[in-house]
């Protein structure tokens, strides 16, 4: 199992012929081959060779999508041409979109936003690093060579920040299920809670780890959540602590104004919560190790304090009584003959 994509993902890339596009696409068809088709406008009809196999390019994503059966698009074009190109995308009836683009204008994005939700497609970015499900799907730029399949699921908001926990977790023997950068921006698709509800509900996924960073409150919402609803163990980190208010740091979303979204408030809240926060990324081994063995010997006691349940003991077959043999009717008793009754004889008169 996993989360947004898995082998069964069949991918088209948006700006497949440009530099940025072409690269990332051979590097996610070489990882786990579920890239089918291409669009860049004016050059339908040309032919990629990705290692032997022909990748179409259309005009059109609508076309893309009725030709190959995509169900899945990642963009990579310039800013400007971004928002048409997630819209685009919804249009042909794609329900997953990952924009990888840095650079969208917010008020572009407040409009892509409103329109993809009524079409009911998910949205991951923009300025994001994608997606990676170790082995069966790679969407995006996160480098596969650092990844290994397991168990751990990683959800961030920083895209470097995100890779140097993959690369901690594997150097320890730490698979991953899914891997989900969710970008920066201030207006974006997919947030921590919705990742977290999904790898909640993942049976692959045996622990969570949550990369934030200053502004906004998506963390504190996603540690409420969890603290209510997740049972698996949960490590987080936040970026930015020195970070003064008033000025960003890194994303646009990055920023701290009015008190709100202070590093310090995001760790009381996960701290409040459960989730062990670390200090650095490349703690994430340890703490993990920690919080999965307290989690394993909980479910061991669990199990021995439940009582047995004995079985009931199979029934012995009953011995088989001897038929009791039923008197034979009585044959009903004659009844006497009715007798007829005495005529008498009158009696003789005597002669005088």
């Amino acid at each position: 199992m996993s989360i947004l994509a898995d082998k069964n993902t069949r991918l088209i890339v948006q700006g497949i012929t440009g530099r940025e596009g072409d690269f990332h696409a051979r590097a996610m068809h070489k990882h786990a081959p579920i890239v089918v088709g291409g669009v860049t406008p004016g050059k339908g009809g040309l032919q990629l060779d990705y290692d032997g196999d022909k990748i179409p390019v259309f005009d059109t994503v609508g076309q893309a999508a009725r030709e190959t059966g995509a169900n899945a698009t990642v963009i990579y074009v310039p800013a400007k041409f971004a928002p048409d190109a997630m819209m685009e995308a919804a249009d042909a009836g794609l329900k997953f979109i990952c924009c990888i683009t840095e650079g969208v204008p917010v008020l572009d994005m407040i409009k892509v936003r409103a329109y993809l939700d009524a079409k009911g497609a998910t949205l991951l970015g923009p300025n994001c690093p994608g997606l990676i499900t170790p082995g069966q799907a790679k969407i995006g730029i996160i480098p596969a060579n650092i990844c290994t399949p397991g168990s751990i699921g990683i959800v961030s908001r920083s895209g470097t920040l995100t890779y140097e926990a993959i690369a901690a977790l594997t150097q320890n023997g730490f698979g991953q299920s899914t891997v989900v950068g969710i970008g920066g921006d201030p207006v974006r698709g997919l947030d921590f809670l919705q990742v977290i509800q999904k790898f909640n509900e993942d049976p692959q996924t045996e622990a969570i780890i949550m990369i934030g960073e200053i502004g906004g409150s998506d963390e504190e919402k996603a540690a409420a959540w969890a603290k209510a609803h997740v049972k698996k163990p949960m490590v987080g980190f936040i970026a930015g602590r020195a970070a003064p208010e008033g000025k960003r740091m890194g994303h646009a979303g990055a920023i701290i104004e009015g008190g709100m979204g202070t590093a310090a408030s995001k760790v009381e809240a996960m701290e409040a919560a459960g989730i062990t926060v670390a200090d650095l990324p490349t703690q994430f081994p340890d703490l993990l190790k920690m919080r999965l063995s307290k989690a394993r010997k909980t479910v061991a006691v669990k199990r021995a304090a439940k009582p047995a349940v004995k079985k009931p003991a199979a029934k012995k077959a009953a011995a088989k009584k001897p038929a009791v043999k039923k008197p034979a009717a009585r044959k009903a008793a004659a009844k006497p003959a009715a007798r007829k009754p005495a005529v008498r004889k009158p009696a003789r008169k005597s002669g005088r």
